[in-house]
């Protein structure tokens, strides 16, 4: 195995030709005192040639958080993010909780206030360096992530670094942490050399076991009305065929549920929308594919005959706290390695005259579906304020067939069908609010040639610090179109008081308290305030020519835009 030497004259130079030499392609970072050592080590690599990500400036943690969390789902990489002590890891909490639920790997990085106060390069020398110190700095973070850890000295930098990016990558992937003291990437490290490449690799996706493939495929033979409920499987590209061709063969219905990737094109036979509820009592068999949350038990379940598998690298989704599913057989196997195999047990006991039957059933379910949806539309074309119906069916209309869409709850999937791999990224279980922007640049950073929409809520555009967003926007020259679906509430809270108490006190208030959100701000200007192009949309007639206005700001003039579409209340916030 070669070893690689590289002329160093600091931790933190070797730091970065080594994430370099791993392929971590940016390091997304907003700045403290702590970066000393990694500015100056950039700066250095400049005029020497010194390998180094590139580095990606964001003005708030939340903002490089998300950028990275679109970037490594739309590009499959690892991305590497630094931010400032305890006060930075602070601010990028909901993005790496995020992240972690949504199975993203990152490496998620923060400097540590100076370990000594005076006697070695780096020692504090401002005055923030005591009240920003803790304890514990990651304990804030350590149930979240994967793997955390403290560099110690220069010795250790290539073991530490290959452990997290392993560790990130294994399955199931997500964000590692790793803390930096401004002493150790200060430090001299004369001599440095690395393998290259590393020696150290993540482990391999586990293999389905034979037995619980066998019982499975007895289940679902067993089954007259199976049905497939997944929201995650697509992350995998892989997986998409592997499910398209599964389900096809044996005539399974399939429902994406809060779907955070494409795992089944919109328009396969065997696409039954988005909605479970309407298949889940009548099921019995339910395989539960990449999916933490498969159906809302208070509100419905399946019949207690029901025969429930659930298939995952992590089936259990050991990380919860708490989930009681009913699990009658649990497959441990990346779903692409899984579905073939399942399929191959399952077809020597499938009868064919029953799939034949369901396939006709499933068929016509979906006619029915796709006729229901169409008259929503049609109802929602000239409602005032425009309906959430009408601007997930213009931007369908609207957007190039190979475009990316980020969603942040708004977007109504069954009016803005997706029906390419990779093309749709929804928000993380998490639901940390204020992702989908920043996670929108990180798609465009990934895909530049890609026409990427980012459709959010006027409360998860607040949380995403919009000056921040735009700002990067236009310094990194990433035009995206940004959908601000303004219902002026949180349509979230409103729905969960009127679902406790549908009899109470706030259903019959007109103003009921932490709802409404009065006096927003002109969104589309503050986009207009980083030289993007922003219009206000009140009628539904001129949504179409709107959206044809901001995607040619985008596509043509190289520049963001932002449509402020003021809409009916109760949607998503």
């Amino acid at each position: 195995m070669a070893r690689k030497e590289l002329k160093v004259d600091s931790v933190a130079e070797a730091y970065l030709a080594l994430l370099a030499d791993r392929g971590i392609e940016y390091l997304f970072a907003n700045a403290g005192t702590d970066f000393a050592p990694i500015v100056e080590a950039y700066a250095k690599a400049a005029h020497t040639g010194l390998p180094a990500p590139k580095p990606l400036l964001a003005t708030h943690e939340n903002l490089a958080m998300s950028m990275a969390h679109g970037y490594a789902a739309a590009s499959g990489r690892v991305p590497a993010v630094m931010v400032h002590v305890s006060v930075g890891t602070a601010n990028a909490l909901c993005g790496v909780m995020n992240a972690a639920r949504a199975n993203v790997p990152i490496l998620f990085t923060a400097g540590r206030s100076p370990l000594t106060e005076e006697g070695l390069a780096g020692a504090r020398d401002t005055y923030i360096h005591w009240a920003q110190e803790m304890f514990d700095q990651a304990g804030m973070l350590r149930e979240i992530v994967k793997w955390e850890y403290e560099l110690r000295n220069g010795v250790q930098l290539e073991t530490v670094l290959d452990r997290a990016l392993t560790i990130a990558t294994s399955p199931p992937e997500g964000p590692v942490y790793l803390s930096l003291p401004r002493e150790v990437l200060a430090a001299p490290l004369p001599g440095f050399a690395y393998d290259a490449p590393s020696r150290r690799v993540a482990a391999s996706p586990p293999a389905p076991d034979e037995a619980a493939l066998g019982a499975a495929a007895r289940l679902i033979a067993a089954a007259e009305h199976p049905l497939i409920v997944t929201s995650d499987a697509g992350r995998d590209l892989a997986a998409v065929p592997a499910l398209a061709e599964f389900a096809e063969r044996f005539a399974i219905p399939v429902v994406e549920h809060r779907h955070r990737h494409l795992s089944l094109p919109a328009d396969h036979p065997c696409h039954l929308g988005y909605n479970p509820g309407a298949l889940i009592e009548g099921a019995d068999a339910i395989l539960v594919i990449d999916c933490d949350v498969p159906w809302i038990p208070s509100r419905q379940a399946p019949s207690p005959d029901c025969k429930i598998i659930h298939i995952g690298v992590d089936p259990l989704f050991s990380r919860y706290p708490i989930r009681g599913f009913a699990c009658d057989v649990a497959i441990t196997g990346a779903t692409r390695l899984v579905l073939p195999r399942l399929g191959a047990a399952l077809k020597p006991l499938a009868d064919e005259r029953v799939i034949a039957a369901r396939r006709q059933r499933l068929a016509e379910r979906r006619a029915a579906m796709r006729a229901g949806w169409c008259k929503l539309r049609d109802e929602a074309r000239d409602m005032r304020p425009i309906s959430p119906v009408w601007v997930s069916a213009c931007l369908a209309e609207a957007r190039d067939p190979d475009s990316a869409i980020v969603n942040e709850y708004t977007m109504l999937p069954e009016h803005c069908p997706s029906i390419r791999p990779g093309s749709f990224f929804g928000s993380s279980p998490a639901a940390g609010l204020g992702w989908g922007a920043g996670a929108a640049l990180g798609v465009k950073l990934a895909q530049p040639e890609r026409q990427v929409i980012a459709v959010l809520g006027d409360g998860s555009y607040l949380f995403a610090n919009p000056v921040a967003v735009h700002h990067a926007s236009t310094l990194h020259r990433l035009p995206v179109l940004f959908v601000v679906v303004n219902n002026a509430m949180w349509g979230a809270v409103r729905r969960a008081t009127l679902g406790m108490y549908p009899q109470g006190e706030a259903a019959r208030s007109n103003r009921p308290p932490f709802i409404d959100l009065d006096e927003l701000p002109a969104f589309e200007q503050v986009c207009a305030a980083s030289g993007g192009y922003g219009e206000r949309v009140e009628d539904p007639a001129e949504l179409p020519a709107a959206l044809a206005r901001a995607l040619h700001a985008v596509t043509v003039e190289k520049r963001q835009a932002l449509l402020n579409v003021i809409c009916q209340g109760g949607g998503g916030g």
